[in-house]
């Protein structure tokens, strides 16, 4: 099993076109690596977010992250653990945790000077752009950081009154 941590700033925002998106980031000379199906499966937790994210039926990993509920750039504490036994551990958390949610996407990443961009097609929720940037843990990078962001929005058109505070999780259960 693989485990990391780390910290990243973060950003996401609703968006009526994909394709306007991904043109941008073409002509940017973003790199594509890869389009994938996830499903992830959402549990309540007493803190933080924890949610079982499955890929392509061949990758699960089990993602726990503690954030800020803000529509802005903001600092997100990550832990990732690689699940070899996806189905063992599935039955076991769903026996043990109330699913608050599944969400199933589609999701196309792309690489732009060391930000991680997601162009996801969500069930029931629509169109999203999500930005992900690992940073050092101090506020002075995370502002950095966060402005790198902004500035990246800016860029490929998408405005601030379309960043989203809660996670897709959070906005299924909501339905």
């Amino acid at each position: 099993m693989n485990t990391s941590e780390r910290t990243i700033v973060e950003l996401k925002a609703k968006v009526d076109n994909l394709e306007s998106v991904r043109s941008k980031l073409k002509a940017l000379g973003a790199q594509h690596t890869g389009t994938f199906h996830q499903t992830d499966t959402y549990f309540i937790v007493p803190k933080g977010r924890l949610k079982l994210q499955q890929i392509d039926s061949e990758k699960t990993e089990l993602i726990y992250h503690e954030r800020e509920n803000t529509s802005k750039p903001k600092r997100s504490d990550v832990f990732v653990l690689e699940i070899s036994e996806n189905k063992a551990i599935t039955a076991l958390l769903k026996k043990i945790l109330k699913v608050k949610a599944t969400v199933k996407k589609t999701r196309e990443i792309y690489w732009y000077q060391r930000t991680q961009i997601h162009l996801d097609t969500v069930d029931s929720l629509g169109s999203y752009v999500e930005f992900e940037r690992k940073t050092l843990n101090t506020h002075r990078e995370t502002e950095r950081n966060a402005q790198l962001l902004e500035q990246l929005m800016e860029t490929l058109g998408i405005n601030s009154e379309d960043l989203e505070k809660l996670s897709y999780g959070d906005l299924v259960s909501l339905e």
